[in-house]
C-alpha cells in the first residue's frame, strides 16, 4: 500500500506574538543579511544554535523553548536592541529610494532578472559560486536602490553540493535534502489557500510546478520546484540539483526557468516589461513572451518578437564556447518540437535562432546564440570581456567591424554591505559619515579614506585578519574529527597560522584555468617565502570543484597534500566546503587576495573587489575586473596581460612572476615597520586601493548603470513598439520583410575622394558616393563613411562613422550622396562606405543581410 497517498499533511510555524511578533517578519527578509544590527539580534537569541543552523533564523525560531522566548521579552537590553532593529527594517522598507528621486516614479518600469542561480546567504543553498553570489548582489542593491524588479529562479531540494575532503584530501560530495520549511521561503497560495501552480509540458509529459518567494529587502525572488506528489518522479527530479544531471536535465531545467518564470510571473499577475537574463539559462522566456503575445494580440512570430526583443536584456559571463549550453537537435525536437510549430516556426527556422550560421545543420543549438538573437542590449561583464564577447560572437554580425558588435560591458560590483565587515564599516562611518552606506559611488566620498589615522585602520585590520586564524583553526579541528585524527593532531590545529604574519587568501571555483596550484611550481622557492622566521607568509585556501571535473579535485588535492608537509604544515590551510560563509572571513580577513586565471578566461570575478572593501590588496593576472581597477599603487599586477601559446611556458613565466613580487615588493612592504610597529608603505597601498576601487566596483554603481543604460531604455523601445495594440511592431516586422525582399538592389556604384596622397592635418576630404537603391527611396537609407587609422595590414582600427547627406537623384534608380572626412590624426588612414537601412521613427537599423559596404 503506497501510504504516502493517506498521510494528512501541515506545516508547524514558529508561535512568535506581542513584542517579538517582528523577529519572524525580520527573520523571512534577508534584508537582515546585510544589516548588522539584525545579525547580531539573532545572534543573541543563541548563539550556539545560530553556529548550528548555519545562521538561518527561521530554524532557530522553530527550535526555541517558549520559556527561551519569554526570558527574552523580560531581557531590557534585548527588546531595545529589538526595538532599534525594528525601526531600521520599517525605515529601509518605507524610505525614498535612488529610483523614486531620480524618476520620480513616473515610468511604469517593472523588470524581471532571471538566473538559474541566486547566493543571497549560506542558509539559502541557491548558489554555487560567482554567477550567483553575482545575483544575489544585484538583488540586494535592486533593493536598496528601489528598482522595481522581481527575481526569477529554480528552488533545487539538495542545492550545491557540501565538500567534505577524506583522508587523501580528495573532494566528496554529500548532498542533504534542504527542508524547505525551515528556511527564510514562503509557498504562494491562492485566496483559497492553494498553492499556486503552472503547468509545463514536456515531452508530452504535464509537469505541475509550484511557487515560492524569498523576500529581499523590496524585491520578492520567485523560485520555481517541481517536486510535487502528482508529478512523474523523473519530473520531481528536474530541481533537485543546481548543475546536477546531463544535457537532457539541463534542458528540462532551462525550459523551467524560462518558459515557466514567464508563466509563474502571469500567474501571480506580474506583467514584465523589460525581462533581463543572467546568462543564457533563461533563454527560452523570449520565446514565451513571444508566444503570448501572439495570442493576445492575433501576430505572427516575427511581429511579436520585435516587441520582445525591444524589452529583453542578456548578460554574458561566459568568455569561451565550451563553458556555454548547448542542444543537439533531436534533444529540442523532443521538448520543443510541438512548442515551436505554435509559434508558427518550420524546424529550421526554430534551430536558425540557436546557430551563429543559421544554415549550417551540422551546428548544435547554442543558448547564449538565442539570448543574444532575442535580446536588444547585450553585454559582458569587464570591459576586457566585452572585447573578448565581440569578437567570439562576431559571425553573428558578419558585415560589421569589431567595435560596432552591439555587444557593450556593464562591469561587475559587489554588494557593499553584505560583504563588508562590522569593524571596517564602523571605520568607514567614523571617518566618511553615514553617506557611504547609501551611496557608496561618490568618490569624492571615498577621498576622505585619507584621513583615516594609520593606526586605527591597521588595528582594524588585524582584528579581521586575527578572526579569520581562529575560524580557519575551528574549521581544521572540524575536519580533523571528520576523518578520524588523533587527539594530539587535533590539538595541533590550534598553532596553525600566525595571526600576525601576512595572509594570503585563494579561494574560488576549482576550474582548471584558474590555475590554483600556479604558486607550487618551485616548492623550495615557496618554502624559504612562508617560513622566513623575521618575515614568515601564509597562505589559505578554499574552493569546490564540479562533481565531475576531475582535473579540478587533482587541483585540491595536491593543495591539500602539500598543507601536510613538514616545511608548509603551519603555513598553509585548505578550508572545506567553501560557501558565503567561508568566503565573508576570507575576504574581510586576509592582507592580499591571489587571483591567477589565464588571461582572459576569467570573464570579471568579484572576490578581490569584496577583499579590497575591507582593506585588503589585490594581487592578480591583469585579466577580468583587474585591469580597469589596477592603478600601479593600489595592488600588484602579475605580468602586463601577455598571452602565450604555449601554456606551461606561461605558467612558468607567472609563477616566477608571483614568487618575484613576493620577494621584491609584498613582503618588504607589509613588514617595513616604524617603531610603532605600523607598516606606512602597506597602509598607503590600502588607502590607495580603498579611494580607487570601492566607488567603482560596486553593484550599486553597477545595478545604476544598468537601470541608467539597459532597463530604462529598453523599456522604452518596449514602449513604443508594444503600444496601440503592438502596431509599431507589426509596422517593424513588415518593413524588415520589405527591406529584405527589395535589398538586393542596393549597390555601391563609385566612390570618389579627390585629395593628394599626402593631407595637411585638419583639411577636410570631400567624400561622393554613387549609390544604387532601385526602388527603395533615400530616406529609408543611411550612407556613411567608416574611416580611421589604418594598422600594418591595412586594415582600418577602431573607425568612426561619418554619415553623407543625399545630393541628388540621378535617374535609373541610382543616387549621389556626398560628405566630409575630418583629418584630426596625423598618420595613414583609410575609409569605406556602407549603406544600411534606416527606418522612418527608429532610424539606422542593424538586421544580418541589410548592409552594404562599398
Amino acid at each position: 500500500m503506497d501510504f504516502t497517498k493517506r498521510i494528512h499533511r501541515f506545516t508547524v510555524v514558529p508561535s512568535l506574538s506581542g513584542e517579538l511578533a517582528i523577529l519572524q517578519t525580520l527573520a523571512y527578509n534577508l534584508w537582515w543579511t546585510w544589516e548588522p544590527d539584525a545579525v547580531e539580534l539573532f545572534k543573541r537569541l543563541d548563539i550556539d544554535l545560530w553556529q548550528q543552523t548555519r545562521h538561518n533564523p527561521v530554524e532557530m525560531l522553530g527550535i526555541l523553548q517558549q520559556t527561551t522566548l519569554e526570558r527574552l521579552v523580560a531581557d531590557e537590553g534585548f527588546m531595545a536592541q529589538l526595538k532599534r532593529v525594528e525601526e531600521k527594517y520599517h525605515g529601509y522598507m518605507t524610505g525614498k529610494t535612488w529610483f523614486d528621486r531620480t524618476w520620480n516614479g513616473e515610468r511604469p518600469l517593472r523588470v524581471a532578472y532571471f538566473s538559474m542561480e541566486f547566493g543571497l546567504h549560506e542558509s539559502v543553498p541557491t548558489y554555487s559560486g560567482g554567477l550567483g553570489v553575482l545575483a544575489g548582489d544585484h538583488l540586494k542593491s535592486a533593493s536598496d536602490l528601489g528598482i522595481p524588479l522581481v527575481g526569477i529562479g529554480l528552488l533545487y531540494r539538495q542545492g550545491y553540493f557540501r565538500q567534505y575532503l577524506n583522508i587523501e584530501g580528495w573532494q566528496q560530495e554529500l548532498y542533504p535534502e534542504n527542508d524547505f520549511y525551515n528556511l527564510p521561503l514562503k509557498l504562494q497560495r491562492d485566496e483559497e489557500g492553494q498553492p499556486v501552480t503552472i503547468e509545463l509540458d514536456l515531452a508530452g509529459r504535464k509537469v505541475h510546478v509550484q511557487i515560492w518567494k524569498v523576500q529581499v529587502g523590496r524585491i520578492p525572488l520567485y523560485l520555481l520546484d517541481t517536486n510535487m506528489e502528482e508529478n512523474d518522479p523523473l519530473d520531481r527530479e528536474i530541481t533537485a540539483q543546481l548543475y546536477g544531471g546531463d544535457q537532457d536535465m539541463r534542458i528540462r531545467q532551462e525550459i523551467l526557468l524560462g518558459i515557466g518564470g514567464i508563466r509563474a510571473l502571469n500567474r501571480l499577475g506580474i506583467d514584465p516589461n523589460v525581462c533581463h537574463m543572467n546568462e543564457g539559462h533563461a533563454a527560452f522566456l523570449a520565446l514565451e513572451r513571444t508566444k503570448l503575445l501572439m495570442e493576445k494580440h492575433g501576430l505572427r512570430f516575427p511581429e511579436a518578437m520585435e516587441a520582445v526583443r525591444a524589452g529583453t536584456i542578456f548578460t554574458t559571463h561566459t568568455p569561451v564556447d565550451a563553458g556555454i549550453d548547448h542542444f543537439p537537435a533531436d534533444l529540442l525536437e523532443r521538448y520543443l518540437g510541438r512548442y515551436y510549430r505554435f509559434l508558427g516556426l518550420s524546424r529550421d527556422e526554430f534551430l536558425s535562432l540557436g546557430r551563429q550560421l543559421p544554415k549550417n545543420p551540422h551546428e548544435s543549438f547554442c543558448m547564449a546564440v538565442l539570448a543574444l538573437r532575442l535580446a536588444n542590449h547585450a553585454n559582458g561583464v569587464s570591459q576586457l570581456h566585452g572585447e573578448v564577447s565581440r569578437k567570439m560572437w562576431k559571425n553573428l554580425w558578419p558585415e560589421l567591424p569589431d567595435e560596432h558588435i552591439p555587444i557593450t560591458s556593464v562591469t561587475n560590483g559587489v554588494h557593499t554591505k553584505t560583504w563588508l565587515s562590522v569593524e571596517m564599516a564602523g571605520l568607514l562611518t567614523r571617518y566618511l559619515g553615514n553617506r557611504w552606506r547609501e551611496d557608496p559611488t561618490d568618490s569624492l566620498l571615498w577621498k576622505r579614506v585619507a584621513n583615516i589615522p594609520d593606526s586605527e585602520l591597521w588595528r582594524t585590520h588585524e582584528r579581521c585578519r586575527e578572526r579569520l586564524v581562529v575560524f580557519a583553526r575551528r574549521r581544521l579541528k572540524d575536519h580533523l574529527h571528520q576523518v578520524g585524527a588523533t587527539a594530539k593532531e587535533i590539538a595541533q590545529a590550534d598553532e596553525v597560522l600566525d595571526p600576525e604574519a601576512l595572509t594570503i587568501g585563494f579561494a574560488r571555483r576549482f576550474a582548471t584555468y584558474k590555475r590554483g596550484t600556479l604558486l607550487f611550481r618551485d616548492l623550495d622557492r615557496l618554502a624559504r617565502i612562508l617560513n622566513d622566521a623575521d618575515r614568515p607568509v601564509q597562505i589559505i585556501f578554499s574552493g569546490k570543484a564540479h562533481p565531475h571535473d576531475v582535473e579540478g579535485k587533482e587541483l585540491i588535492r595536491r593543495i591539500f597534500q602539500h598543507s601536510l608537509e613538514a616545511r608548509f604544515h603551519n603555513r598553509i590551510v585548505f578550508i572545506e566546503d567553501y560557501d558565503m560563509a567561508v568566503a565573508r572571513h576570507l575576504v574581510q580577513g586576509v592582507d592580499v587576495w591571489l587571483n591567477t586565471p589565464l588571461r582572459p578566461l576569467e570573464a570579471s570575478g568579484t572576490s578581490g573587489m569584496k577583499v579590497a572593501f575591507n582593506g585588503g590588496l589585490n594581487m592578480s593576472v591583469l585579466d577580468g575586473w583587474w585591469p580597469e581597477g589596477y592603478r600601479g599603487n593600489n595592488g600588484w599586477a602579475i605580468g602586463k596581460g601577455e598571452v602565450y601559446d604555449d601554456i606551461d611556458f606561461q605558467n612558468e613565466v607567472e609563477s616566477r612572476a608571483i614568487y618575484d613580487l613576493l620577494e621584491k615588493e609584498v613582503i618588504p612592504l607589509f613588514y617595513d615597520r616604524g617603531p610603532d610597529g605600523i607598516p606606512r608603505g602597506w597602509l598607503a597601498c590600502m588607502k590607495a586601493s580603498l579611494q580607487t576601487l570601492c566607488p567603482v566596483f560596486s553593484t550599486e554603481r553597477m545595478v545604476k548603470e544598468y537601470a541608467e543604460r539597459m532597463y530604462l531604455p529598453s523599456f522604452e523601445e518596449w514602449r513604443t513598439l508594444a503600444g496601440d495594440g503592438l502596431a509599431r511592431a507589426v509596422d517593424l516586422a513588415r518593413w524588415k520583410g520589405e527591406m529584405h525582399r527589395s535589398w538586393h538592389q542596393v549597390k555601391v556604384i563609385s566612390v570618389e575622394a579627390p585629395a593628394p596622397e599626402e593631407v595637411p592635418l585638419g583639411a577636410p576630404i570631400p567624400v561622393t558616393a554613387r549609390i544604387a537603391l532601385g526602388d527603395i527611396v533615400p530616406d529609408r537609407v543611411i550612407v556613411e563613411t567608416y574611416c580611421g587609422v589604418l594598422d600594418s595590414r591595412g586594415n582600418i582600427v577602431g573607425g568612426e562613422l561619418i554619415p553623407l547627406d543625399h545630393a541628388e537623384e540621378e535617374g535609373g534608380g541610382s543616387h549621389r550622396f556626398t560628405g566630409d572626412i575630418e583629418t584630426r590624426f596625423c598618420g595613414r588612414h583609410g575609409f569605406m562606405i556602407r549603406v544600411m537601412p534606416r527606418h522612418p521613427e527608429l532610424g539606422p537599423v542593424y538586421e544580418q543581410g541589410l548592409l552594404v559596404w562599398g
